[in-house]
């Protein structure tokens, strides 16, 4: 398409999602306590008091701040969606054919990296940093702080999980060959360890050897997916390189 149309095309695709999200924050913002107390549930046992606001606006925030979450949790599929379809047309026939696999895979690693964060990484992030002003300092979050701090963990771990994806269409669309990230996996797994060290709000070793892990595993996940579906086309570069 000209790029005037391909313009239209975002534009029309844009205003869909900011559409929905708002329609949805907005029904959200009245039903927002259950969000709440769902997700503060694994933190609970760092909190002496309930979470306080020392200002007038702190409520409304943090309702405004939990009914966007949830709405963008909740419509992930739909945006993911968006984003994909706006870039089908660019896509050769050949490539077209991975588009819903890669949806649902998208879909599937978010949600799954937010459980993954909620059941086992929660609890022991949130209770360390409680604990480093103990003697000292009297710790009365806000409820501010504390829903700041957990939907930024749930959201480190939901775009981790998406590793997959990333290393796949890396490889795929030949920015980055297969036996390059794999005679390499020193230098790969230095970067996870110091993006794991710098990533997380915490300096809790839990958490830091836990996300490195996870990254490590997706990635090594990610790179035998590529060896399986992409197989013929390593084995051809390998060839042409004089690796076979």
């Amino acid at each position: 398409m000209p790029f005037l149309e391909h313009l239209a095309e975002f534009r029309r695709r844009a205003l869909i999602v900011i559409f929905l999200f708002a329609v949805c924050t907005a029904a959200l913002y009245f039903f927002v306590q259950p969000v709440f107390d769902f997700l503060i549930a694994p933190v609970r046992g760092s909190l002496t008091i309930n979470p306080i606001t020392t200002e007038v606006l702190g409520a409304m925030n943090v309702r405004f701040s939990l009914a966007a979450w949830a709405s963008l949790v909740a419509l992930s599929p739909v945006i993911t969606w968006q984003f994909l379809a706006f870039m089908l047309p660019a896509l050769k026939p050949k490539e077209r054919k991975w588009v819903v696999p890669t949806f649902a895979a998208m879909v599937v690693l978010f949600v799954a990296g937010v459980a993954f964060s909620y059941r086992f990484m929660l609890t022991a992030s949130f209770g360390w940093l409680a604990q480093q002003g103990a003697g000292f300092i009297t710790f009365m979050p806000t409820a501010n702080d504390v829903v700041t701090v957990v939907e930024f963990l749930l959201l480190i771990f939901g775009l981790a999980f998406q590793t997959p994806v990333l290393v796949f269409y890396l490889v795929y669309f030949r920015v980055l060959p297969y036996e390059t990230l794999r005679k390499n996996w020193r230098t790969v797994y230095l970067v996870i360890v110091m993006l794991a060290a710098f990533i997380p709000p915490d300096w809790n070793w839990v958490t830091i050897a836990s996300f490195a892990a996870v990254l490590i595993v997706l990635y090594e996940s990610s790179m035998l997916l590529v060896r399986v579906a992409l197989g013929k086309r390593i084995k051809r570069q390998a060839a042409e390189a004089g690796g076979y």
